[in-house]
């Protein structure tokens, strides 16, 4: 197990899953806005679509689904 934090929140996952598996598991609905004011999620869960995209470890536009999460790790999702 490890734990990572979503929105400022401590999350405890299994070692090997991605962070958009942590964030979804974590209750959160949206990943980001659209430049409309859509909540947005994931659609592919392959990185294709980049409807996934969060802020982790302070650098933006990063595809979720294909990240694994890391112990310590900080993910800020646009909601």
């Amino acid at each position: 197990m490890i734990t990572l934090t979503i929105n400022k929140i401590a999350t405890t996952v299994d070692d090997g899953t991605t962070v958009a598996a942590a964030i979804l598991n974590a209750g959160v609905k949206g990943f980001r806005t659209s430049v409309t004011g859509e909540s947005r999620g994931p659609v592919c869960g392959m990185g294709v679509c980049f409807e996934c995209r969060v802020t982790i470890d302070g650098v933006g536009h990063q595809r979720s689904c294909n990240i694994i999460a890391a112990d310590g790790m900080e993910v800020v999702t646009g909601e």
